[in-house]
């Protein structure tokens, strides 16, 4: 059972050097203190202990990431300006075409993380919005 023990570490690991590792919220906290209590009492011979243990921290950590990921924080027109480097009056193509080019830089898939990729979306729909809301007002 030491191997869960283990595989944990090996995983805290690789989540730090991928640099997907953040001061953890409250919920999350309690989550990881669960799942190393759990790790510790299965790697002690207590599976029966151990192993539910490992399976509320995950459960609790998902649940935690899942809101956090709802929560997008909303975004000035400035800012978003800032995020994806267009002028005030660019239009949507202008918009869409550097989206696409950062977004290249800051995915996942790219070595990025999911978090830049949020913030270029939300400043890409931030942007998109207002001209839609501009063009709206003028009909």
């Amino acid at each position: 059972m030491a191997w869960i023990a283990i595989a944990a570490l090996a995983l805290i690991a690789w989540a730090w050097k991928k640099g997907r590792l953040r001061a953890p919220t409250p919920a999350e906290a309690i989550a990881i203190l669960l799942g190393i209590a759990g790790a510790a009492s299965a790697a002690k011979g207590k599976p029966i202990i151990g192993i539910p243990l490992l399976i509320g921290a995950a459960m609790m950590l998902n649940r935690a990431r899942r809101i956090q990921d709802r929560a997008l924080p909303a975004m000035s027109i400035e800012e978003a300006r800032a995020v994806l480097d267009v002028p005030a009056d660019a239009d949507a193509d202008t918009i869409r075409a550097e989206h696409r080019r950062l977004i290249r830089r800051v995915h996942p898939d790219a070595g990025g993380s999911a978090a830049l990729t949020r913030r270029v979306n939300l400043a890409r729909d931030t942007l998109l919005g207002a001209i839609e809301q501009r063009e709206r007002y003028r009909r």
